[in-house]
């Protein structure tokens, strides 16, 4: 099954999760952590849905899903134990125009969720299309050994620099230059360690050093 891969800003959208189990918990989590505003449907909740729903973080529905139950969503998941439910709630969404995801069901799914590996801004994700998330998850761990918390971490200390880099390297010479030294093995290596005020100084000398040959 072809798919077009795409990262979606959900500040502020309205998301249904329909299940209160520990795949809706998960889901709900993931929502949340995008920004988005998350109601659950389901008459329970696992222990950490139930706090979130406290803390004001996520509106809980005490109800099984009914027809008639989804209004105005921008992305709803069906995750409850009942695989009839599952289907005629994403029919129902998916009329209404929101994009949908059944859990373990790729092929009702508007949208798959893929593995993920995040360092703050650095999101890093692996599809399998739906055809083996046990291979999406080893593949996500190697991945997560592979690029540990320091690139996060160098995301955001050239994040802050950017401005200054175009600034400073007039040409396309340069710049290619001074990424490929940014990027190296010396500034992630002073950054594993935990010392990012020499990494960021590493930098900025590479950015005079290249402003002035550019």
């Amino acid at each position: 099954m072809a798919v077009y891969p795409v990262n979606l800003r959900l500040a502020g959208r309205d998301c249904l999760v329909i299940g209160g189990g520990a795949v809706a918990e998960r889901k709900a989590e993931a929502l949340l952590a995008a920004g988005a505003r998350v109601t659950v449907l389901s008459p329970a909740l696992t222990p950490r849905l139930a706090a979130l729903a406290a803390a004001g973080d996520i509106i809980h529905k005490p109800a099984a899903y009914r027809p008639g139950a989804i209004e105005n969503c921008f992305i709803v998941i069906c995750a409850t134990d009942d695989s009839a439910a599952n289907r005629e709630a994403a029919t129902e969404a998916r009329r209404g125009g929101a994009l949908v995801n059944v859990a373990d069901v790729p092929e009702l799914c508007d949208f798959t969720v893929p593995s993920r590996v995040v360092r703050g801004d650095l999101v890093i994700t692996v599809s399998t299309g739906g055809g083996s998330p046990a291979l999406a998850r080893l593949l996500r761990r190697e991945l997560e050994e592979r690029y540990g918390p320091e690139y996060g971490t160098c995301l955001a200390l050239l994040a802050r620099l950017r401005g200054e880099v175009k600034d400073k390297l007039a040409t396309a010479a340069a710049r290619g230059e001074f990424w490929r030294e940014a990027l190296g093995g010396e500034v992630l290596a002073l950054l594993r360690a935990g010392k990012e005020r020499e990494a960021e100084e590493k930098i900025l000398h590479a950015v005079s050093r290249f402003g002035t040959q550019s």
